[in-house]
């Protein structure tokens, strides 16, 4: 794996896990159980998109 992909991995891991934690404080639990689905579907929707 070439060294810049691996570190745009690791950044978004850490990104995608601290905005989680963020949602968790400041909205609570229910806005992350509805806001979750919506990422999935938009990460699928890109995934299909760019082939």
């Amino acid at each position: 794996m070439p060294p810049h992909i691996f570190a745009l991995l690791i950044a978004s891991v850490i990104l995608a896990a601290g905005l989680t934690i963020w949602m968790l404080t400041s909205a609570g639990p229910t806005a992350l159980m509805v806001a979750l689905p919506l990422f999935m579907i938009a990460a699928v929707t890109l995934k299909l998109l760019r082939k």
